[in-house]
């Protein structure tokens, strides 16, 4: 399971041109669910975002998490991330997870941080979706599990 972090000030989703769901503080979660990936390990991501410290404190240091701010997280689904550039001129995505495992998971991965209070949007699986952030910072993390 692969996750890209932002923090930011607002995301939003569009899809056909109206607007879908929108965050204001908080971070985005591009979510990309691979074929070997276990409800343990969006458990594992779901927790360590909803608690990574990456929002800066008075002093101006990186001390808060997600909840210590009450931010909202805006999730969307990005099998790209699964992709494979090493050979070639064209990814390959024989690691990315069949919709069968990877909604199941994606779903249970915001089932995870709801749990924890933390107020979720989404976008919409399978769907050409217009993303958009104001990253703040800019303060970006790419974790794995």
């Amino acid at each position: 399971m692969i996750a890209v972090i932002q923090r930011v000030k607002q995301a939003s989703v569009t899809i056909d041109n109206e607007l879908y769901s929108r965050i204001d503080k908080g971070i985005l979660v591009l979510l990309g669910v691979e074929k070997e990936d276990t409800e343990e390990q969006a458990k594992f991501l779901a927790d360590k975002i909803v608690n990574l410290r990456i929002f800066e404190d008075d002093a101006g240091k990186m001390n808060l998490s997600l909840a210590d701010v009450n931010g909202e997280m805006l999730v969307v689904s990005q099998f790209t991330l699964a992709g494979d550039c090493k050979k070639g001129k064209r990814p390959g995505f024989d690691n990315a997870a069949r919709p069968e495992l990877a909604i199941p998971l994606y779903e249970k991965f915001i089932e995870f941080v709801k749990k924890q209070g933390i107020p979720v949007k989404t976008g919409q699986f399978g769907a050409m979706m217009d993303v958009g952030l104001i990253n703040d910072g800019p303060v970006t993390f790419i974790l794995r599990k």
